[in-house]
């Protein structure tokens, strides 16, 4: 059991790893797609919101499938399906025909996205202890590997169909080679009397209520993920004056800065618990933002940027997770809600903090993000327990709320 556990975690960063590559490989050929199709800004712009609803879309689908059919058969096939989707966009001969692969793509990373975050609450589960912010981690390597593979393809006069065909296939091969080592479905810790009690939790109401606050404060999170994605560079080019060389890299501190945080998160979940990792992270955003708001120096806006990544970091895996652990019956579907909203909230972070500029000044909206990152930490307490006072991996086993490495069982086999 040790090994094949071992395997399946070996597996899950594959997929995170996958899934950072194939998004990555369409990111970075947006600009020659745009221009084969010969659209504008503003037509690319309602586009991209068909890969988002197509997303949202597969997010709902593969939680119930995830829960019915087991993560070993939604995860592979999510793959594959997202590997062979991934040509489309770079075929499309005109818009109409963008539009229905983009849609495609998007239902298909949606499928993956929630099937692997809820065959990584299995992994975690099995193991008792907090593995998921590692998982998170490596979704960011995925884009910097499709960065390097798309690099070298145009050095070597590959079309970007070519690319995006090549990386899909390297995709569908890793989606099968992987799937015997994923864990069936729920793990085997989750026995009958397991299932009984959160599901009686669940008829009472008490995960339902649950799953509600987390996708809320998931909603949040992102919504500040989203808002730092689109306008962090254009915060010190516009606001601050930094060449546009130089703005570029305010994206690249805080995605360096969060990737950093996933690294290290998991440790410091078992050392505190998750709650402490979402109120003390969400407050550090808090700061990161304030400070870059406010700041009148280049290298001052760096360390805000920084540090709201380095804050934000750790908020994402927690509050997938506690909605995994909420009913292991309906890990999928739990995950599919919470990750959905969140999703909404990516989407709608640009938009609010754009509109918000026809009112006040760009770094002004910032403040926004300072009082969504203050409302987080402050519902942090919500990943204490379960919804039957159970205490998930990483929640709060200390009288003192020091959960630890300690306290987490001690074989693989444990569970809440």
């Amino acid at each position: 059991m040790e090994r094949s556990l071992r395997a399946a975690r070996a597996a899950t960063y594959v997929c995170f790893v996958l899934n950072g590559t194939l998004l990555g490989a369409w990111v970075v050929h947006i600009p020659a797609v745009e221009t084969r199709v010969g659209i504008g800004h503003a037509a690319l712009g309602g586009l991209l919101v068909l890969l988002g609803l197509g997303a949202f879309a597969g997010m709902q689908v593969a939680g119930r499938l995830t829960d019915r059919l087991g993560t070993r058969v939604v995860v592979p096939a999510a793959g594959v399906l997202c590997g062979a989707s991934l040509v489309l966009p770079g075929l499309a001969p005109d818009p109409w025909t963008l539009a229905g692969a983009l849609l495609l793509l998007g239902f298909a990373n949606g499928c993956l996205d929630v099937s692997m975050n809820a065959h990584a609450v299995h992994v975690e589960k099995a193991y008792g202890r907090p593995v998921m912010s590692g998982f998170h981690a490596t979704f960011s390597v995925g884009g910097v590997l499709a960065a390097l593979a798309a690099a070298a393809a145009a050095n070597a006069g590959l079309s970007p169909a070519g690319t995006l065909g090549a990386l899909g296939a390297a995709g569908i091969a890793a989606a099968l080679l992987t799937a015997r080592s994923l864990l069936p479905g729920t793990p085997a810790a989750a026995d009958a009397r397991d299932r009984e009690r959160t599901s009686a939790a669940s008829s009472r109401g008490g995960a339902r209520r649950r799953i509600a606050v987390l996708a809320v404060l998931a909603f949040l999170v992102m919504l500040c993920e989203g808002a730092a994605n689109d306008w962090s560079a254009l915060h010190l080019k516009d606001v601050l004056g930094a060449p546009a060389s130089t703005a570029a890299f305010a994206y690249g501190t805080y995605a360096a800065a969060m990737t950093a945080g996933r690294l290290l998160a998991d440790r410091i979940v078992a050392r505190y618990g998750s709650a402490a990792v979402l109120r003390h992270g969400a407050a550090t955003a808090a700061v990161g933002i304030t400070v870059a708001a406010t700041a009148p120096w280049v290298w001052a806006a760096f360390a805000g940027w920084a540090l709201f990544g380095l804050g934000l970091s750790g908020c994402v895996p927690q509050l997938f997770s506690a909605a995994g652990h909420a009913d292991p019956a309906a890990a999928g579907a739990n995950v599919s809600r919470v990750a959905g909203l969140g999703y909404l909230g990516m989407l709608a972070g640009p938009a609010v903090i754009g509109w918000l500029t026809h009112l006040t000044a760009l770094n002004h909206t910032f403040l926004l993000l300072t009082v969504l990152c203050a409302a987080t930490a402050a519902a942090a307490g919500i990943l204490r327990t379960a919804p039957d006072g159970r205490t998930p991996p990483g929640g709060r086993t200390a009288p003192d709320g020091h959960g630890g490495a300690d306290h987490a069982p001690a074989t693989a086999h444990g569970g809440h």
